[in-house]
């Protein structure tokens, strides 16, 4: 008789571990039972950002609630290189757009930031977790990179760790990925400016930074969620799990 396989990946905060239950809230329930219809019996794998990805059955089935049982883990944990990725909100659905990306491409942390150019100053801090937990469940990713409250770029760069090197996609310059190339892969940061561009302050301030590396992303100026995707390919391919 085939093994049953599970149909649905499920983000959790609970433990897991062999024989571990896991209550099911009130939303998941939902979404396991009334959306994808399972029932007692069916598979559905989990993961919780640090136990690796465990199959497990479901014991109890509500409308309102819900009991799972881990069977045997499916993967080990699988973090993303130490990435964070900045960027300057822009309209709803393409900031969506990039925390999915930045989650399903592998990055640590992800922030927010508003700089002169900015247009959008405010975000929904639980609608962008929620769709960096639904990206990571989509494309079996074992970790969801937490998405913090939006602050001032001038402020994130004031307290910059003398550790991390920070890449930012300038589109004045043509070519300069030398300097990527060269370097060395551990902490590191991704910055995608606004629509408007960098100001001139900020673009000073950026290159005055040791460690700062300024790269383009080719000759066409590109659209701020395209800038995301392309620059964390970039790094990616040079530093990153990907090379």
């Amino acid at each position: 008789m085939a093994e049953k396989r599970a149909k649905v990946r499920l983000h959790v905060a609970a433990a897991l571990g062999e024989a571990q239950s896991v209550p099911l809230s009130r939303d998941q329930a939902h979404y396991l039972f009334s959306v994808m219809r399972l029932g007692p019996g069916d598979r559905v794998a989990l993961f919780n950002g640090h136990d690796g990805e465990w199959q497990a059955e479901v014991i109890e089935a509500g409308k309102r609630a819900g009991v799972l049982r881990c069977l045997s883990q499916s993967a080990p944990q699988m973090n993303p290189p130490d990435l964070w990725l900045l960027f300057a909100p822009i309209k709803k659905a393409r900031t969506d757009f990039i925390v999915e990306k930045a989650a399903e491409m592998g990055v640590a942390r992800i922030l927010p930031v508003q700089t002169r150019h900015t247009n959008s100053e405010r975000i929904r801090l639980d609608r962008l977790q929620a769709h960096a937990v639904e990206a990571a469940e989509q494309c079996g990713g074992t970790y969801v990179p937490p998405v913090l409250p939006m602050r001032p770029l001038e402020r994130v760069l004031d307290e910059w760790p003398a550790d991390r090197r920070l890449m930012f996609c300038d589109e004045t310059l043509v070519g300069a990925t030398a300097r990527l190339k060269a370097a060395q892969a551990g902490a590191w940061a991704v910055l995608i400016g606004p629509e408007g561009g960098f100001s001139d302050g900020e673009r000073a301030r950026l290159r005055s930074m040791e460690q700062a590396v300024a790269v383009s992303l080719g000759p066409r100026i590109l659209r701020a969620d395209t800038a995301a995707v392309a620059a964390l390919t970039m790094w990616q391919l040079t530093l990153g799990d990907w090379a």
